[in-house]
């Protein structure tokens, strides 16, 4: 098992959201055919609200680090910046 392969609910969760999305289609097809069938529409609302809810339980994945640069760039600026605005007083 990987280090950071994700829980089974989560993964259920993900499976239920996609199974809305498609009942969701079948809903919008069904409206395409002059049939609309609202019961699509609230199974797909049912499905990717309890798939949403599976999903939140996720533990949110570490800083990539991508932008540690810019982000340093950036302080340095606002450093110098308050520096500036504050002379040292003797």
């Amino acid at each position: 098992m990987e280090e950071n392969e994700d829980p089974f609910i989560v993964r259920v969760g993900t499976f239920l959201m996609i199974m809305g999305g498609g009942v969701f289609i079948l809903f919008v097809i069904s409206d395409i055919a002059d049939q609309v069938d609202f019961n699509y529409l609230f199974v797909a609302l049912l499905l990717i609200f309890i798939g949403w809810n599976f999903r939140r339980k996720k533990a949110p994945s570490p800083p990539a680090g991508r932008f540690a640069s810019i982000r340093n760039l950036r302080e340095n600026a606002k450093n110098k910046r308050a520096e500036k605005s504050n002379p040292k007083k003797e």
